[in-house]
């Protein structure tokens, strides 16, 4: 008998996503659909700042913007589903869907990595070498970084999406996940997958560690410039200046280190999907808060476009 099938026919897998928990459905799916909006709207409302407001067109902001996007795309990729199924109780999710869902998670993902790295020297020229700041970060130059970003992590991500959709799978086709993740869909197939896990193993430091340690390096750099200051002013000032950064580097950093570093358990499935949640839903949701409520630029710019467009559309 053919226990397996080609991954070339159209054939569904199912999600599990949390099905332990059936009787708090509706619970579920009221916390995914604001989680789901106050992403959209906070991270549409960063990107709008910045367009509109010219105090924001720095280099910085222009990442910042980005990074709301990637958030506004890495968050309409999954939890729409995720929401469906609460609702619906239909796990089912087509060939194609799961892998436009790997796709855009792995270059959403990937860019969140090199972006922060970007952001991080950005912090770096402008605290460590002021002087410099407009020669170096200028806008072709910030213009290639974003672009070059974009192209590796979507052709990162097209590798992975064609190396899968050429798989074979067995007949069980339950992702016990909330999404259809790459290690998930690894587990699932029949075929050799030593190629998938090679790249994985190869794929994990050019990503991950390698951004991390230029994030680290330049904050190394930031933090000996801010102890040379003189006065205390001066230091809480130039700190400030690059809280925020830090502060989201802290939220990614922190909940993939759980995520792919903690121990092996019986329960860890369960702790994998919080933990996707986590990073995949509520830091987009934090973003925004954090980038607003601890920058009185952004706060100055809200201030702005408050009274040029929306106070002037109430008058008219």
């Amino acid at each position: 008998m053919d226990y397996t099938v080609n991954s070339t026919v159209p054939r569904d897998f199912h999600l599990l996503a949390f099905n332990n928990s059936k009787e708090h459905h509706h619970i579920i799916f009221i916390g995914l659909l604001l989680m789901y909006l106050l992403a959209v709207l906070g991270n549409l409302l960063i990107i709008v700042l910045v367009c509109l407001v010219p105090q924001l067109h720095t280099p910085m902001y222009f990442f910042l913007c980005n990074l709301a996007a990637q958030d506004i795309i890495s968050v309409s990729a999954f939890l729409p589903k995720l929401m469906a199924i609460t609702v619906t109780g239909d796990t089912s999710i087509s060939f194609p869907v799961c892998i436009t869902q790997l796709f855009l998670f792995i270059t959403c993902t990937d860019g969140d990595f090199l972006l922060l790295a970007i952001m991080a020297y950005d912090r770096y020229v402008a605290i460590c070498i002021p002087l410099r700041y407009h020669l170096i970060m200028n806008p072709k130059f910030f213009i290639q970084l974003m672009a070059t970003s974009w192209i590796l992590c979507a052709t990162n991500a097209m590798c992975y999406s064609l190396l899968i959709s050429h798989l074979s799978f067995c007949r069980l086709n339950n992702i016990n996940h909330i999404f259809c993740e790459i290690i998930s869909l690894v587990k699932l197939s029949c075929s050799d997958t030593s190629l998938i896990k090679t790249l994985i193993t190869v794929d994990a430091p050019l990503i991950g560690i390698f951004p991390f340690g230029l994030i680290l390096t330049s904050y190394a750099y930031i933090i000996y410039t801010i102890l040379k200051m003189r006065t205390s002013a001066a230091k809480l000032k130039t700190f400030s200046s690059c809280s925020s950064h830090l502060t989201v580097v802290l939220l990614y950093g922190g909940t993939c280190i759980s995520l792919y570093m903690k121990p092996v358990s019986e329960s860890s499935q369960e702790v994998d999907k919080l933990l996707s949640l986590i990073y995949l839903g509520f830091i987009p949701v934090l973003n925004p808060l954090v980038y607003s409520l601890r920058n009185r630029h952004v706060q100055s710019a809200a201030k702005i476009v408050f009274a040029k467009y929306l106070l002037n559309s109430v008058e008219n």
